[in-house]
């Protein structure tokens, strides 16, 4: 038999399990062209060369017909095996919320996820559908539930979607790890019972009991991210505020309108869910250009703050009007420093804890320290930062915020929304601004300038090659200071998990983290300089020219020349 037609053979016995006829039909024409039609024969190779794994972000990908591809049958086999795990380590009466925002299969997928949960006997809590994943989160912990599944994929491209899962409630052991996106072992665990599973169309499917709906748990989410603000009187804050095509716009004018924050503008033509993304090319409130529209609104109507929440509500993008009269993005560190700032000034409690990716900024430590707070790094992702015990916020510097634990044990850009106008009436008491504050911050600690370096390839295998490189021709100077300390992630360490990176750091205070990008064929390298404050000025220009020496030193060093043009 021939390579191609064992590859077409392998394909139709997919279509024979497949229980969508619509992904059915797309594949059998792939099959039909692939004798004769180069294209499509790649196509096909690339559908069936898998499968979409199940790790520690659940599932993410492209939608479409296939083994690596998301679709019905996909998602019908990672619940069966969601399912037979909980079965397992929970019991037959195992509770599972079940969201989804407002992507390409979103409703499909919702629907085959619950489906299967209900003919596994298990009790399934559906929300209503095209609602932020934070409200998912927020339902895992407040109902008590054993588990919870979003279909979303954040601020991925139009053509992906993906699978979240929690766990909680009976499946976890330890109050701060409920309600907190799966890690190892259980998600290896879930894989083993998703590759046991029987064929999709073999599967036991049931209807929901309508029971089982909890339409109230957005309104409670609602009443808590509003009581936020504490205040009575109508809100002075003008917001202008984008959703970015995706599921948070209803949601976060509701909590404004709740909290007495009336003097709100939207961007009309980003505020309707809308899976195409059609005024953005890609999703994603840090990309070049993402809020162009929010801030040409912003000038026109003369406002305080642009809030930018990413397609499903979990992330937060700030600008605000800078003293010459523009308008600044704050990064993520930037916005992460004064959010953290805000939690530990605002009725944070000895042995609470900030924490934040090693990747970010180690500002947070700074301010820890200051406020007699405990501070910790974990790995890169909120699986992580969020089952810190004690926390009382965590951020990462990709516009990730966890402002309440107590209710979202995950990033919630609604809730940051919320606490960024809380701080600005705050800083306005006293005659101050956010600009203000990170001034304050810098004399204090120093400043701490940020920047990424991002490096995408056509071929995965020059990561490896390019991190090789480095580690054999390590650099003796950074912006010519000495090399003081490199680390291998991956090597053991006591206070963090083995991860693949490298850590450089310098005599000055200098830091670089070099690792490859866990969702896409990217080499992501993080850089950080911390210029003292000697006087009343600030000294931005310095620590940009200290980060543009750093990088380019990196880049030579990596022997790639092409840097990614975005984050």
């Amino acid at each position: 038999m021939s390579e191609t037609g064992g590859l077409v053979d392998a394909a139709r016995e997919w279509i024979r399990h497949d229980p969508d006829p619509i992904t059915r039909d797309e594949l059998s024409g792939l099959c039909t062209r692939a004798g004769t039609d180069v294209s499509a024969l790649a196509e096909l190779w690339s559908r069936m060369s898998g499968p979409l794994r199940f790790g520690t972000a659940g599932l993410r990908g492209a939608v479409g017909a296939g083994r690596s591809r998301m679709n019905v049958a996909v998602v019908t086999a990672a619940t069966a095996g969601l399912a037979a795990y909980l079965h397992d380590v929970v019991g037959p009466d195992a509770r599972v919320v079940v969201g989804c925002d407002a992507r390409h299969g979103s409703a499909a997928f919702t629907d085959a996820t619950c489906g299967v949960l209900a003919g596994a006997g298990l009790r399934v809590l559906a929300l209503p559908r095209r609602l932020p994943t934070p409200v998912t989160a927020f339902a895992v912990r407040t109902l008590g539930a054993d588990a919870g599944i979003m279909i979303t994929a954040s601020h991925n491209p139009p053509a992906d979607n993906g699978y979240k899962v929690y766990l909680g409630g009976r499946a976890v052991a330890e109050d701060h790890a409920r309600g907190v996106q799966i890690v190892a072992p259980a998600d290896s665990q879930i894989a083993a019972r998703i590759d046991a599973c029987a064929p999709a169309d073999q599967i036991p499917l049931a209807s929901v009991d309508p029971a089982d709906a909890v339409a109230g748990v957005a309104e409670d989410y609602i009443t808590r991210v509003a009581a936020y603000r504490t205040r009575t009187d109508p809100s002075q804050v003008r917001v202008v505020l984008t959703a970015m095509h995706g599921v948070g716009g209803e949601t976060a004018t509701r909590v404004l309108s709740r909290a007495g924050v009336d003097d709100v503008h939207v961007v009309a033509e980003q505020f309707a869910p809308d899976p195409d993304f059609s005024t953005v090319p890609f999703p994603n409130p840090e990309e070049p250009g993402a809020l162009d529209l929010s801030l040409v609104l912003a000038k026109s109507s003369d406002a305080d703050v642009v809030i930018a929440l990413d397609p499903d509500a979990d992330r937060c993008a700030v600008a605000i009007p800078s003293r010459t009269g523009s308008w600044r993005q704050l990064s993520g560190d930037e916005l992460g420093a004064v959010l953290g700032e805000q939690a530990a000034a605002d009725g944070a409690r000895s042995g609470d804890t900030l924490a934040c990716s090693i990747v970010s900024s180690r500002l947070l430590a700074r301010i820890a320290e200051h406020h007699g707070l405990t501070h910790r790094s974990t790995l890169t992702g909120f699986k992580w930062i969020a089952r810190t015990p004690g926390l009382r916020f965590g951020y990462e510097e990709a516009i990730g915020y966890c402002t309440d634990p107590q209710a979202v044990r995950d990033k919630d850009g609604i809730g940051a929304m919320m606490r960024v106008i809380t701080l600005i009436e705050s800083l306005r008491e006293e005659g101050r601004t956010i600009e203000d504050l990170l001034d304050d911050l810098a004399r204090r600690h120093g400043l701490h300038a940020t920047a990424p370096l991002s490096f995408r390839v056509a071929d995965p295998a020059r990561i490896g090659a390019a991190m090789a490189r480095l580690d054999s021709d390590r650099p003796t100077t950074l912006a010519g200071a000495p090399v003081t300390e490199w680390r291998d992630l991956a090597e053991p360490n006591p206070d963090l998990p083995p991860t693949e990176g490298l850590l450089i750091g310098t005599a000055q205070g200098d830091r670089v983290i070099v690792r490859p990008s866990g969702t896409e064929p990217k080499l992501k390298c993080y850089l950080e300089v911390i210029e003292p404050c000697t006087g009343p000025d600030i000294p931005h220009e310095r620590a940009r020219d200290r980060l543009a020496r750093i990088a380019a030193e990196i880049t030579e060093h990596l022997g790639l020349t092409d840097p990614a043009p975005s984050k």
